[in-house]
């Protein structure tokens, strides 16, 4: 069973999506309620891994380390993250709890559990989910479930080879 559900990660990571606009006007508070166009984080000339999480999702709390130590050692150079958790401002306090007790050193928004298909289109399957943008904010893919940091680096550079980057 985990090995169909790990291939059906790997499936859904290079599947052609097509791209999507949606994102653009979203506006999420971050933890202290201070508003944030997604589309400041989007492009910039980096890969962008957008992680949706959940103060109460056990994989998000074993496995979310693995985009901060991403988020590290890339942000100068080729790619960053942005966190949005979607438990809703009402848990502005958990959320920032969560951001402390996992050393998250990337920028976290918070939505609901409608932001990201309004991010992508896409259904949403649960947390944690990663959308990735390319280099011009262009959504270029989607995985569902545990990502380590080695992982992701691969999947970007395997979109930056084909088609997506």
């Amino acid at each position: 069973m985990y090995r169909r559900i790990r291939g059906f990660m790997l499936l859904a990571a290079f599947l052609p999506l097509l791209a999507s606009a949606a994102g653009s006007n979203i506006t999420l508070p971050d933890p202290e309620g201070n508003r944030h166009s997604v589309q400041k984080y989007l492009g910039q000339g980096k890969w962008t891994v957008v992680v949706i999480w959940s103060v109460d999702c056990p994989i998000c709390k074993k496995d979310i380390f693995h985009m901060a130590f991403f988020h590290d050692e890339h942000k100068g150079r080729d790619a960053t993250v942005l966190g949005i958790s979607i438990d809703g401002v009402s848990q502005s306090k958990r959320v920032q709890g969560f951001i402390r007790d996992q050393s998250l050193s990337f920028p976290n928004l918070i939505g609901t559990v409608d932001t990201p298909e309004q991010l992508t289109g896409k259904s949403f399957v649960g947390t944690p989910t990663y959308y990735l943008y390319n280099p011009k904010g262009v959504f270029a893919a989607q995985l569902i479930g545990p990502v380590t940091q080695s992982q992701m680096e691969g999947y970007i550079k395997t979109l930056a080879a084909g088609k997506g980057g």
